[in-house]
């Protein structure tokens, strides 16, 4: 159940609380001051302290022993229990970081009540701290396509400079997974990622989450900023930080240090990495960000891709996220048919990666996991069946055969081209043609210079069109 530490003067006291804790099942510790508290402490840290305020021929008193604690050991919870007890020192003890104050003598039953909170208190912090260290993990970028391999490139070129770095992109698309690749291959790999998502974080609060506040109901734990020195903190949509924490983190880039409230000035060793799916430039024309704050965030500005300029990296997605989904909730991985396929890479992706993620973890919770996905599984899509006799779009009523089959080629050529990421050999492959008859249908459309985009450098891209 766990392992306390009892911190009291008075033997009989120590016997009495260790004897009723053993009975609950509890293993325990025993000291009976500061030095001996502190030397089992370093040697095996408890999971929680029973702390008496005062200790006879003790070095250090029980508030001493508290701030120390507290200070080294900010997971460990601490409950005060003094024969002098009053409201002032009670809530001295609570600044101070205690979990709670009994006085003596004290009722068991309300002890025991005290203990089990303390302790499942403290078990709720360590699994939360085990699920934020499980995703640091994710840090690899999905996908093969000339757009995605550049992205890498200009990724780990920055990885190995200590620059700051403004990531953009619109929401989804991984500005996060990118923070996390820099970090993975830089210097500090070794050393703490700390993400701090602005848009989720209320700005009464958002001050005492960075800088800690040793009168929080945190325990005095650190803020984030200590928690990330020696590391990379990342300010994920800092377009949504509040105006009142603009200027200190201001102060944070350019001094490398800031005061907590109590006036202590703490110097920090961070790299910063920031995002944003808004203009900043609008956001600063607006009033709603400091211009000499976007200066400092914006050394390197780097463009993360969204998912419809890589369709061609959705197989390879789709596996990864099975793969993970798999091992994490035990979902079977399902076949995708090559219509469902065909279809996820010409259909919007106004969500990116993240939209792609869900549907597939929708897919493997609510079909068949024997069954193959197809097309007419995917949401919003319908198959026409070859006996429908109305299925011409509209538009097209009002044309000629000439000028429909025109508009249906030039659409259906640059959905394809888009697929395989401008690359015309596989374009022209999955089509049936030959590629020099590709080449020529783009010429006569005008296709050739509109589609030079995203390529990448790819040997074989649809440029060659231009030809």
């Amino acid at each position: 159940m766990g392992t306390i530490l009892i911190v009291d003067d008075e033997q009989d006291i120590r016997d009495l609380i260790s004897d009723i804790l053993q009975d609950e099942g509890y293993a325990t510790q025993k000291a009976a001051e500061s030095d001996t508290a502190f030397e089992v402490i370093t040697k095996s840290p408890p999971d929680l302290i029973i702390l008496d305020i005062w200790l006879k021929d003790s070095r250090l008193d029980g508030i001493e022993i508290l701030k120390a604690v507290k200070r080294d050991n900010p997971g460990i919870p601490i409950v005060i229990i003094s024969g002098h007890g009053n409201i002032e020192l009670a809530v001295a003890a609570i600044k101070q970081g205690a979990y709670d104050f009994i006085e003596k003598p004290f009722n068991i039953d309300q002890l025991l009540v005290v203990i089990s909170r303390a302790m499942e208190a403290s078990k709720l912090r360590r699994e939360n701290a085990a699920l934020r260290q499980k995703d640091v993990t994710n840090t690899e970028l999905v996908g093969s396509s000339s757009v995605i391999r550049a992205t890498k490139q200009q990724l780990e070129r920055v990885a190995r400079t200590n620059g700051r770095i403004m990531l953009t992109g619109p929401s989804g698309c991984g500005k996060e997974v990118a923070a996390r690749y820099i970090h993975s291959f830089s210097n500090r790999a070794d050393q703490p990622f700390v993400s701090v998502n602005c848009a989720t974080i209320s700005g009464d609060k958002f001050e005492d989450i960075l800088f800690g506040n040793p009168q929080s109901d945190t325990g005095g734990e650190k803020g984030l900023l200590e928690q990330a020195d020696g590391g990379v903190i990342y300010f994920d949509e800092v377009a949504d930080m509040p105006s009142s924490a603009q200027s200190k983190i201001l102060r944070v880039l350019v001094d490398q240090s800031f005061r907590r409230s109590s006036g202590e000035k703490t110097r920090v060793d961070l790299r910063v990495i920031a995002s944003t799916n808004k203009n900043l430039e609008e956001e600063i024309a607006a009033g709603r960000f400091r211009e000499d704050l976007y200066h400092r965030l914006n050394v390197v500005p780097i463009e993360v891709p969204p998912l419809e300029s890589r369709l061609e990296d959705i197989p390879e997605l789709i596996e990864f996220f099975q793969i993970g989904l798999q091992a994490d909730q035990g979902l079977k991985k399902r076949v995708f048919s090559e219509d469902a396929l065909v279809v996820l890479q010409t259909m919007p992706w106004p969500g990116n990666v993240r939209q792609l993620k869900n549907l597939v973890e929708r897919l493997l919770i609510l079909g068949n996991p024997d069954d193959e996905i197809t097309a007419d599984e995917l949401p919003g899509t319908s198959k026409p069946k070859a006996t429908d006799d109305k299925i011409l779009p509209m538009h097209f009523a009002s044309m000629s055969l000439r000028d429909a089959r025109e508009l249906f080629e030039r659409g259906y050529l640059t959905t394809q081209i888009g697929r395989f990421g401008g690359n015309i050999s596989k374009t022209a492959s999955f089509i049936g043609m030959e590629r020099s008859a590709l080449h020529r249908k783009l010429k006569t459309l005008g296709l050739a210079d509109p589609s030079r985009r995203g390529t990448g450098g790819d040997d074989d891209v649809v440029e060659e069109a231009a030809e």
